[in-house]
């Protein structure tokens, strides 16, 4: 089955739920937003602009068909300071294992720390009973495959877990993608992996609700004058589902056009979201001989350009650079590497992630 097939089948299967996302008047009804918070430092800086071209570990959370590239072992290790001035912080962790036959396995993990909040009640709306911690976690196992030498997919299952001293919430979500890779024609007019296109879905799962002991208050009942606990009932809520289209072009800017030393890639994605507001990303990503990268974004979306009517507190401008070291003189160099990226908001004083990685590899690249 070639690309253009696993295409068609891809697009109308999500092409119903296109139809109904980015609905003015569903923005903010859905929950577990955290499953939308990027929390890595490389793919951020470009933002979803890189669902066609993300490699390795972040793969899980952009497209999940990238984890795919992974050579041999890579792991990853990010900290994000959440929209800086609301003491959110997120850790992420991340490990990609080679597991033969073209196969990867992929473990993720992000925690969400919200801080310590003033316990207060109705009596004494000022606090003075502590604090609680809110705890958000989600955890991902996911497989990935090259199909051929041009196409690659793969899964992802993430658990969601929301709790609090005495309520929580669980689910869990799935995640799909699939990125195609053009090769040379027969003139040798195209390199390879010149051109990407990609597809990824996320955040696709039942809807969940949360229960405990602190949805239950105490009240005298008017028909006996007793107090009694009652029990208040939950509705359930929506997953944040949403579907990227996108597609990249690596421009080599050596003389020569036979090295690798400078390229310069342009990436493009639609996003289309069933509780928000769509959006088109533009981004930029400059490489010096996989070492130094530089990458910037812009997320387009109806609105965005005006602080009154923008809505979200992001005005989509990110930004990012890695740099990125061999720590042997083998052909196929292990590398660590560190990332950075930063969003900007409105208010608050944006966004940071800073992120370092190991990758191990032992053969040449899939």
């Amino acid at each position: 089955m070639n690309f253009k097939k696993i295409l068609a089948i891809v697009l109308s299967g999500v092409m119903p739920t296109m139809v109904l996302a980015g609905n003015p008047d569903r923005i903010g009804q859905a929950g577990a937003t955290q499953l939308s918070a990027n929390g890595w430092a490389r793919s951020s800086g470009m933002g979803y602009s890189a669902v066609s071209n993300v490699r390795g570990v972040e793969s899980m959370f952009i497209n999940v068909a990238g984890l795919a590239y992974t050579n041999k072992t890579e792991v990853v290790f990010s900290r994000t300071s959440w929209l800086r001035g609301t003491d959110i912080n997120i850790n992420s962790f991340g490990f990609a294992q080679s597991v033969g036959g073209s196969g990867v396995l992929g473990l993720s993990m992000s925690s969400f720390d919200l801080g310590d909040i003033p316990i207060t009640t109705v009596e004494q709306p000022e606090g003075g009973l502590g604090t609680y911690s809110p705890r958000f976690t989600n955890l991902g196992v996911s497989y990935a495959k090259k199909f051929t030498n041009t196409i690659s997919g793969g899964v992802l299952v993430r658990i969601f877990s929301e709790t609090i001293t005495n309520v929580k919430a669980q689910g869990v979500a799935l995640d799909a993608g699939i990125q195609y890779s053009e090769t040379a024609d027969k003139n040798d007019k195209l390199k390879k992996n010149d051109i990407k296109f990609g597809v990824s879905l996320k955040n696709v799962g039942p809807d969940a609700k949360y229960s405990g002991d602190g949805l239950a208050t105490k009240a005298i009942n008017p028909l006996n004058e007793q107090e009694q606990t009652f029990a208040l009932r939950a509705a359930r809520f929506n997953l944040p589902t949403l579907i990227n289209i996108g597609a990249s072009y690596d421009f080599r800017l050596d003389a020569t056009q036979q090295t690798y030393n400078n390229r310069l890639t342009t990436a493009m994605n639609f996003t289309s979201n069933a509780f928000s507001r769509n959006q088109l990303t533009l981004g930029l990503e400059y490489g010096y001989k996989n070492m130094l990268m530089l990458r910037a974004g812009y997320a387009y979306e109806e609105g965005i350009t005006s602080y009154e009517t923008r809505t979200n507190a992001y005005t989509g401008i990110s930004a990012g650079l890695t740099f990125e070291v061999p720590t042997n003189k083998k052909k196929n160099e292990n590398t660590f590497g560190f990332d950075y990226s930063f969003r900007h908001s409105n208010p608050f004083g944006g966004t940071h992630s800073f992120g370092v990685r190991l990758t191990l590899n032992d053969k040449e690249e899939k």
